[in-house]
């Protein structure tokens, strides 16, 4: 996809090329009269170097590198603060004027995961999760995105962390479907062989339910989808999450089916994320409300053990409900994971980012 960003009438506006894709970077430098080959090795300078200098590119002509000073730059805003956990965890703070996102990096043995957010704070106000808390603040640029990744990577690479970013999941801050062009674009990016060079199947993007924005991301991108469900009925998915007031489960569900028939990197299903609230939403009852409900989907469920945050009204179902209610989905034929706390001890978990810092 390529946006409608009509560079040449942008003479008096420096770009910032991480704002822009392949085919955009390709179009820009074409207007500067260079040959398209020229975006290669600018891309290998921005993602595989990590340079933000143009005299530095010196396979680039002088007369590119040039204009390129004159007309663009290359900014990825950088992390203001890393709080690392007992269990490896990293969180990363970046500060972006008077506000905030969060960036969470998870080590296992064979992947390094980076949770990245889309937006400032969040607008749809999931009564469990602690960033719909501050509101909603803006939307992320592509280059706010994309930057997360960039300077993760930059300091994995300083820390002799032989391991770069394998998966990426769009699962921190804000609703991705309410930011649908920037994330594409930027997904884009991340799937470039002269950028990220992951593969579609190490992308994921969770939704709460933007129905229309989920009808289109099919003809947008082929990623893999995972869906905050939290509820097995309309009346419980009401009271905790507001936006099935306006979408409810068979809508989500339908455009759910209509995104699997068409893509390639679902090969599972969709991955149903379910956060286990006490009392809320975790009997066996509801455990079997669930089963009925997702008969037809193709899904893998993650139960999401609840982390606690600042005045909420919730409380984690117990062990014992958990595990009870992961028995009886398995029963049921599906492939049910009961995910694991991870930097729970820095505010870096599910549900948890915005952090105690806002308060200090």
């Amino acid at each position: 996809m390529t946006r409608n960003i009509n560079i040449l009438n942008l003479s008096n506006i420096k770009i910032n090329l991480l704002d822009l894709n392949r085919d955009e970077i390709n179009q820009f430098i074409s207007s500067l009269g260079a040959k398209s080959f020229s975006t290669i090795q600018i891309m290998k300078w921005i993602y595989d170097y990590h340079c933000t200098d143009f005299s530095k590119m010196s396979n680039i002509s002088k007369i590119l590198r040039y204009q390129l000073e004159k007309k663009s730059y290359i900014f990825a805003p950088s992390f203001t603060q890393e709080n690392i956990s007992h269990d490896g965890t990293i969180k990363w703070i970046t500060s972006l004027g008077n506000d905030y996102i969060e960036t969470v990096y998870i080590p296992e043995k064979k992947r390094s995961t980076l949770c990245i957010s889309s937006q400032i704070g969040c607008a749809l106000n999931c009564d469990f999760c602690a960033t719909g808390k501050i509101g909603f603040k803006r939307n992320l640029t592509v280059s706010e995105i994309i930057a997360q990744i960039w300077q993760a990577n930059k300091i994995l690479k300083k820390k002799n962390i032989n391991q770069s970013i394998t998966n990426v999941v769009f699962m921190g801050m804000g609703e991705p479907l309410l930011n649908l062009r920037n994330v594409v674009s930027a997904i884009k990016i991340i799937l470039d062989e002269y950028a990220f060079k992951l593969s579609k199947r190490r992308i994921t993007v969770s939704t709460s339910g933007i129905v229309p924005a989920l009808n289109k991301l099919i003809n947008m991108t082929d990623i893999c989808l995972a869906i905050s469900l939290h509820a097995p009925n309309d009346t419980i998915r009401n009271n905790i999450m507001p936006i099935n007031q306006k979408y409810n489960i068979q809508s989500l569900l339908d455009a759910v089916l209509k995104y699997l028939k068409q893509s390639h990197a679902n090969h599972g299903g969709v991955t149903i994320e379910y956060v286990m609230l006490n009392g809320i939403n975790d009997s066996k009852k509801n455990a079997e409300e669930l089963a009925i409900l997702l008969h037809n989907i193709p899904s893998k469920i993650n139960l999401i053990p609840w982390n606690p945050f600042f005045n909420s009204r919730f409380s984690c179902s117990t062990h014992d409900n958990i595990h009870c209610f992961a028995r009886l989905l398995r029963r049921k034929g599906f492939t049910t994971i009961i995910r694991k706390n991870r930097g729970d001890d820095i505010n870096a978990a599910c549900g948890q980012l915005i952090g105690s810092y806002i308060k200090k």
